[in-house]
């Protein structure tokens, strides 16, 4: 194993949005099971933190290969199109009025069927910018095209958040 290999090649995957989740649970396992660092106990103290090197390496790689959206961000990235979501905060007009309208509907929001229609609406929102990132990165081959909704989902992320803190309070 290299520890400078990008993500889809240490899990043997296709460089791809699109990922069958099952199998990368899968290969998360395998990987582990070779990198764990009592398998190496008998190899002396320089063995086991290499291992365990491994193990911290194979867990990050997993946590971004198994988010849709850390996934979306990555292969943006591995093309030359960093998401730069701290210093870009630019968002279409449409999508701004569309937070706005989010966030008022929560700070009124009284009950719980009022939190959870909000975050139905939210949730179809999400669904169709990640279908657009899909669109993007797999079938238009597109990493530039995918950023924005990329950040998009970002924000979302964001509210889905304090939505979850709201309806956690209301319980």
């Amino acid at each position: 194993m290299n520890l400078q290999t990008d993500d889809f090649a240490l899990f043997g995957l296709t460089p791809q949005f699109s990922q069958d989740s099952a199998a990368l649970d899968a290969q998360w396992k395998r990987l582990q099971a070779q990198a764990h660092p009592d398998k190496f106990a008998a190899q002396g103290a320089a063995a086991q933190r290499v291992a365990m090197q491994w193990s911290v390496r194979i867990n990050e790689a997993y946590r971004r290969l198994k988010d849709p959206l850390s996934r979306a961000a990555y292969l943006c990235e591995l093309h030359g199109q960093p998401i730069n979501a701290h210093s870009n905060t630019a968002m279409p007009g449409s999508f701004l009025m569309q937070q706005i309208a989010w966030r008022e509907a929560l700070d009124e929001a009284n009950t719980l069927p009022e939190l959870e229609a909000l975050a139905a609406s939210v949730q179809a929102t999400k669904t169709a910018l990640l279908h657009a990132c899909a669109q993007a990165l797999d079938v238009q081959h597109d990493f530039a095209a995918a950023v924005l909704p990329v950040r998009c989902l970002m924000f979302i992320d964001k509210f889905v958040h304090d939505l979850n803190q709201r309806q956690d309070a209301l319980e």
